[in-house]
């Protein structure tokens, strides 16, 4: 079965929607319930009150975005947040034990439907549900065969589909070597639990020569590791490339504000992280994201079977950039992006 693209997607108001913070092990939020007031003329009319869990592995923008986006696909798909859809709504806090105790909780539970947002939490919700008739249903998800959680990304061939946001790691290439020219090495930090950034690293590396580029990796196990982590890299890396590692990403603050003492750029890989500080990337909407996953949800609420539902893959992006980064390093916008970027606000630290 052909891959299904979603690339019309990323063209349409794909800064629309205003889309990583903590350290240290916290428990998971039990009283976090998501507000959606969307109407629609297609509530399901079956007289059901349909209950969902949604687990999150970190409250950080591009995952809260894919949240809000999850909720307004299900409005839109006839379920609608107290009206026939009941949602709870639990943040693990960066700790993959919180989003196990989470997922094992929405089991316990009997909801109908688990979401799980970024790899870890899908991966938990995938392994509580695994012995039950639950369907999982992820989202930004990068490499879902390797997490296991799919046979193949055209043939589910388990109680889990969802979306995948496979990086647009060339392009992303590319665009580093726009704006640094002479550069040679790329930093990469990188959670050596997250399965989504060992994809992403070992692609990376492929990529790196055709550049001219090499790259130098960190792996950190948790929080705690990342200042010493980046310490490391900076005295090595003439520019830092961020993925959406969620742990690095909960971090962004202090890899940037290390790397701007040492006048080390970092790109980052979608538009939370350039208001963040930084320099530029190529963006996926990952509200867009959150938005065809609530409709796969709402199909599979309606009966359709996830084990038969092709994978939805986003990768196509467009670029985006903060002028008060770029003014730091002494940097230009390169010709081949004046036409197509887009300027962001630095958000609130």
């Amino acid at each position: 079965m052909k891959l299904k693209k979603l690339s019309n997607l990323l063209l349409v108001s794909a800064l629309a929607f205003t889309m990583f913070t903590g350290c240290g092990k916290q428990e998971p939020n039990t009283n976090q319930n998501e507000s959606e007031n969307s109407t629609t003329e297609n509530i399901s009319d079956d007289g059901k009150m349909y209950t969902i869990g949604i687990s999150q592995i970190a409250p950080h923008g591009s995952l809260d975005n894919c949240r809000e986006g999850f909720i307004a696909g299900l409005a839109e798909a006839g379920f609608v947040e107290g009206k026939n859809l009941t949602i709870d709504f639990q943040n693990a806090n960066g700790e993959v034990s919180n989003a196990s105790m989470i997922s094992d909780t929405f089991v316990s539970k009997n909801y109908d439907l688990i979401c799980g947002i970024a790899t870890p939490t899908a991966m938990a919700a995938y392994n509580s549900a695994i012995d039950t008739d639950i369907p999982v249903i992820f989202t930004a998800v990068s490499d879902p065969v390797a997490a296991e959680l799919v046979k193949t990304l055209e043939a589910p061939g388990t109680n889990s589909t969802g979306t995948s946001d496979a990086l647009p790691l060339e392009a992303q290439m590319q665009m580093i070597r726009g704006f640094m020219p002479d550069a040679k090495k790329i930093g990469i930090l990188y959670t050596t639990s997250e399965v989504n950034s060992l994809t992403h690293l070992e692609q990376f590396k492929e990529l790196a020569p055709k550049y001219g580029f090499t790259i130098e990796a960190v792996g950190v196990n948790n929080s705690s590791d990342i200042p010493l982590a980046v310490d490391t890299l900076l005295g090595k890396v003439d520019v830092i490339n961020n993925f959406t590692d969620n742990n690095v990403v909960n971090n962004l603050d202090t890899v940037v504000s290390k790397a701007a003492e040492k006048g080390i750029p970092v790109f980052g890989s979608e538009e939370e992280q350039v208001k963040k500080g930084c320099v530029a990337a190529q963006n996926i909407n990952y509200f867009e994201l959150g938005k065809v996953t609530g409709k796969m949800a709402a199909e599979v609420l309606n009966g359709a079977d996830p084990s038969t539902m092709p994978v939805q893959v986003i990768s196509d992006a467009v670029p985006v950039a903060n002028q008060e980064a770029m003014d730091m390093f002494g940097l230009t916008i390169p010709e081949e992006y004046k036409d197509s970027v887009t300027y962001l606000e630095a958000s609130a630290k």
